[in-house]
């Protein structure tokens, strides 16, 4: 039943995955607790996967917090397990899917929300490419080691952009954000198996499939170097993501 029909106010579930985020995981979650939603509430669900580097005590420090639950992994299994981890316990009508990172802004939320709210589209995506300069060129570092790093997963995110687009039938023009807001109503009938960061789009083919309706958005983005802790490896993660997108075309 849903929030509307029961008269309770809609909430908004908001999974965090950390896993060696002893840098930014406490900025990035006071800032989620400080997100002013109007007309609906939030709930932080945070899934730690057995950090290394001090990050599980950080978290401690959140548990018994009005609307956060914390989830302790005995080991990492990857974002995408971790996600699936977070959505058993999530109550939401609404999904977000926050990294324990600082490259995207939580107070973009308010804004992506308001044409889902509003029935203007199902899934709602913040673009990094929309309003950047030099679009789809959106992570600029500094170093040659660095630079030809960036250009790399640039380069992967425009070609894995566009054949998702060919495939689906889709407009995007960043289908590789991590900033995507969902109805949980239709993110709950989805069998999800992805455990790494093919996951994002496992979830993107799945809902494209059955003709949801996406909607892009411009939204802040920051992009961290290896040496400040990216996890994506694109010739590691590169080859799973391409067989998501290809194999969830006509697999489920």
């Amino acid at each position: 039943m849903s929030a509307s029909e029961t008269g309770r106010c809609p909430t908004l579930s908001i999974i965090v995955p950390v896993y060696n985020e002893t840098n930014t995981v406490a900025i990035l979650l006071d800032r989620l607790l400080a997100v002013n939603l109007p007309g609906l509430e939030k709930e932080i669900v945070i899934v730690e996967g057995n950090s290394t580097d001090g990050t599980r005590q950080l978290v401690r420090a959140y548990e018994g917090r009005a609307g956060v639950q914390v989830v302790y992994e005995e080991h990492p299994r990857g974002k995408g397990a971790a996600v699936r981890a977070g959505l058993v316990r999530a109550t939401g009508d609404y999904l977000l899917i926050q990294d324990g990172d600082l490259e995207y802004d939580p107070t973009d939320a308010v804004k992506l929300l308001r044409p889902l709210l509003a029935g203007e589209a199902d899934v709602i995506f913040g673009s990094r490419s929309l309003e950047h300069k030099q679009r789809w060129q959106y992570r600029e570092f500094q170093g040659v080691c660095e630079r030809c790093y960036g250009l790399v997963v640039n380069l992967g995110g425009l070609f894995y952009t566009k054949l998702f687009n060919g495939l689906y039938g889709t407009r995007l023009s960043d289908g590789a954000t991590m900033f995507k807001l969902f109805r949980m109503a239709d993110i709950r009938p989805l069998a999800l198996h992805s455990n790494g960061f093919d996951y994002d789009w496992e979830i993107s083919a799945k809902l494209a499939k059955r003709g949801l309706r996406f909607l892009e958005m411009p939204v802040f983005y920051k992009a961290r170097s290896r040496a400040e802790g990216k996890k994506i490896r694109f010739w590691r993660d590169g080859w799973h993501v391409l067989a998501a997108i290809v194999r969830y075309r006509w697999a489920d």
